[in-house]
């Protein structure tokens, strides 16, 4: 008998969220929230025959787990089948594409929680609560992904590493 520290989250239902997202809807559909969460999650969609862009992964494992449709994912280690429940750990700063099949593709990413802009330390008690204000400085705009928000962690990236869409040039 496996027991467990906290009471394990059930915080979405997949395939309802793909169903339930409009028939053109591509990026993230869903990401994983909550304070206090030591894992990064995104649903991402694209439509069939779409493709992202080969970029180097994060600083980071992901494992990208296939859920509904399927295509290729094409690495240094040559191209990948994926369909649907298919699994593939991509070690940290690994350089892939993907591009959707016929039926298009919708995938799980999951990696170990960074710290970004999005995060604002909570304060001790008794303690003025830290400020969402400031982050880098407006240079850094084409950096950040306009669908999502996640700062590019790579200077020259083109697209981002969390849902897939270009970035500002």
């Amino acid at each position: 008998m496996t027991t467990h520290p906290r009471p394990v989250e059930v915080p979405a239902d997949l395939d309802a969220v793909i169903a339930e997202a409009p028939a053109d809807a591509t990026g993230a559909l869903w990401r994983l929230t909550g304070d206090g969460r030591g894992l990064d999650a995104n649903l991402v969609r694209l439509l069939p025959g779409a493709a992202v862009a080969q970029h180097a992964g994060p600083l980071l494992d992901v494992l990208l787990v296939v859920v509904a449709g399927g295509g290729r994912l094409d690495t240094p280690d040559g191209p990948r089948t994926l369909r649907p429940h298919a699994a593939c750990r991509l070690p940290r700063g690994t350089r892939c594409s993907l591009t959707a099949g016929p039926e298009g593709l919708a995938y799980l990413t999951v990696h170990a929680r960074r710290p970004g802009p999005d995060t604002v330390p909570t304060a001790p008690a008794g303690l003025a609560p830290a400020s969402a204000e400031g982050g880098e400085p407006a240079c850094f705009l084409n950096r950040v992904c306009p669908a999502c928000g996640r700062p590019a962690t790579e200077p020259v990236a083109a697209y981002c590493s969390r849902c897939g869409e270009e970035l500002p040039e």
